[in-house]
């Protein structure tokens, strides 16, 4: 069983930066694909970005692409997701998941595990 805690969502203005965490606990993320997902109020949630266990794939919603960026500290657990240039429109709870599979895909039904979830708000 794997438990993920993300971290590191907050209040910013249009064209700031955030990173959030997510951090494992229960095993080792090593062999596990991890991505992120987001949902606005009133929206469905969608894929934003996810990478396979050894980071060989990693794939990006066209919407998040060329600002967001995963990456890993495999010593710590922790995987990263790094938001650049952010918009009103990225303002959504992100979550972070985990699948036993390894391979990354885009749809929610692929990821066994799910974080509780940080609010990201951006004004403009």
């Amino acid at each position: 069983q794997v438990q993920l805690v993300e971290s590191g969502g907050g209040l910013v203005q249009a064209g700031d930066s955030l990173r959030l965490s997510c951090t494992a606990s229960g095993r080792s993320f090593t062999t596990y694909a991890v991505g992120w997902f987001r949902q606005a109020p009133g929206k469905e949630r969608e894929f934003v970005a996810g990478t396979s266990w050894n980071g060989v794939t990693t794939l990006y919603a066209d919407s998040v692409k060329g600002r967001f960026t995963i990456s890993r500290d495999n010593a710590k657990n922790t995987r990263f997701l790094q938001m650049n240039s952010l918009k009103p429109e990225d303002t959504a709870v992100y979550y972070c998941v985990a699948s036993a599979r390894n391979y990354v895909v885009r749809s929610a039904n692929g990821y066994d595990y799910w974080g509780q979830g940080t609010q990201v708000t951006v004004s403009s």
